[in-house]
This record gives structure tokens, sequence and C-alpha cells, in this order.
């Protein structure tokens, strides 16, 4: 009989001993499974789900041209305090280039052109196309026609100003060899400034503008079509025209002048970037072709009144 009991106690000891094998077996292959799963998707799964889609973007690899327009000798609209419109451009496009180093675009050039009118806007155009960008934003800021404008004194000075329209205005060229991408790119833009709190003006829809006047070719993120402008017609790269606000008004010359102004839209120009580098990065979703731009006639919006 004792012999038989250590006999059934030894089993009862190895049986218990495979259970407990196996139990730790089952828990050394969840936790492999789990450390895996970490392993795969990061630490912090919330983090991970938020990143994989930007890992496509070569920000390195994409050249980006920010075009500060006119010239020191030639240098575009005077603001209601006669601060020529070449200071606001240089200042802004600067803003926007480091903006976009910081954010890992490292190939961003800031392009300054000597060169006057007509012949230096054919030389923006040449130098971009040499350097094989891959976007060109010119950086304006907007004025109105001159039987638009008011007088007033600012210490001292008779200066001129139009306190009637504000707001930011995007321009794409039906001729640019990328046009689809273009608009692809204007778009982008306009949903970053606006998420951002800032509008676009609509008042070169009006008939007041004359020769000036353009077709508003998507109302929601503020793009109008300019074929004829040189440094988007002439561009081999996806290209915009950007005015950034008016300067002859007085209250938004006032807020343009700003670094914080200036720090706003340089971060969404270089979101909206951003998106441009991952549309172009995935495969599954093919760039806008031709045909997206296609019917622009019938997309433009009516005349505001």
């Amino acid at each position: 009989m004792s012999a038989m009991r250590e006999t059934a106690g030894r089993e009862s000891v190895m049986s218990t001993l495979r259970r407990a094998g196996a139990v730790a077996l089952a828990a050394l292959a969840i936790l492999v499974l789990v450390a895996e799963h970490h392993a795969a998707h990061g630490a912090a799964p919330g983090a991970a789900a938020a990143k994989p889609a930007r890992a496509n973007c070569r920000r390195s690899a994409l050249r980006v041209v920010i075009d500060v327009g006119h010239t020191r000798d030639l240098p575009g609209a005077i603001s209601a305090r006669g601060v020529p419109e070449y200071a606001f451009n240089l200042e802004l496009a600067d803003a926007i280039r480091q903006t976009l180093l910081a954010a890992g675009f490292e190939e961003t050039v800031r392009l300054v052109t000597a060169t006057a009118p007509w012949p230096g806007l054919v030389e923006r155009a040449a130098r971009a196309n040499a350097m094989h960008a891959d976007l060109f934003i010119a950086i304006h800021h907007d004025s109105v026609p001159e039987e638009l404008l008011e007088t007033w004194q600012y210490e001292g000075q008779e200066l001129h100003f139009s306190d009637r329209f504000t707001g930011y205005a995007i321009f794409v060229s039906n001729d640019n060899a990328r046009r689809a991408l273009s608009l692809a790119f204007g778009r982008f833009l306009g949903k970053e400034l606006q998420a951002r709190g800032l509008h676009y003006t609509p008042h070169y829809t009006l008939p007041l503008m004359g020769r000036h006047r353009h077709a508003l070719i998507d109302a929601g993120a503020g793009i109008y079509r300019y074929d004829q402008l040189v440094v988007l017609q002439r561009t081999l790269m996806p290209a915009v025209l950007f005015e950034a606000g008016s300067i002859v008004n007085r209250q938004e010359e006032l807020e343009l002048s700003t670094p914080s102004r200036r720090l706003l839209i340089a971060q969404a120009v270089a979101a909206a970037v951003e998106d441009f580098c991952m549309a172009r990065a995935q495969p599954s979703k093919k760039p806008p072709t031709a045909s997206v731009l296609a019917p622009l006639h019938e997309r433009a919006a009516a005349p505001a009144r």
C-alpha cells in the first residue's frame, strides 16, 4: 500500500508540475506576443497611430522655392504707413523658410531677384526651373487699384490707404506645366490658413477691380485664376502666388507687420507643404490629374456682389 501511495503521490506531483508548466508556457507566449506588438507599433499606441502616414513624406528631398516678390529698387505696393511691399515680402519669406527648415524641409530655398520686370520675372522662373524645384511659392502683399485709394496724413506724410478689404488671396495659372498640382497645393494652403482663423478676400471678383478682376475658382480655399502671371506660367513645377493680406488696409497692415502673424502664416504654409508632400508620396492615391482642373471655367464661383 505504501508503494502504491508513493506511486500515486509521484504521479500527482508530476501532474501538478505539468499543469504549472503549461500555464507558465502560456503566460510566456502572451508576454512574447505583447512584446512583439509593442515593438511593431511603439510603446504608445495613440502616438503611433498618428504618425505612420507621415513616414512616406521625404521632407529632406522636397525642394521648395520661396520667391520674394518684387525687388529692392522696385518694391511693389506702398503700405498705408509708407512701408514698401518688398520689406513685408522679405520678412515673411524668411519666416516661412525658417519654419520649413525647422520642419525638416532642408532643401527650402529663398529666391531674391534684383532684375527688374519683365526680364526679372522670367529670371525667377528660369532659376527655379534650374534648381529642379518641386514647389514654387511667390510671396506678395496686396493693395487695390489706384482709383480705390484714399488719402490720409501719417507722421507728417500724405499717404494712401483703403480699409475696404482684408484677407489673403491665392493665384494659380492654367498655363502652368503642373496646373492640377498647383491647384492641389493652393487648396492645402487655403485650408491651413482658414484653420488658423484667416480668411480670403473676395474683392478680385468685383466689377470695380476692372482689369484686375479674376475668376474665383475655389471659393472654399480662396483661389483665383491668373493665367498670365509669368512666375506661374513659366515654372515647370507646381506654383502659386500668395498675397498674404492687404497692406493698404490700415488695421491689417499693423497685423501683417507683427512677428506673430508672420509665424502664423509660416506655420500654415509649412503644414500645407507637408500635406502636399504626403499627397505626392502616397502611391495608393493618385495625385490630381489634368482632369481635376479641366472644368476650371465651370468651377468659377459667381462674382460677389
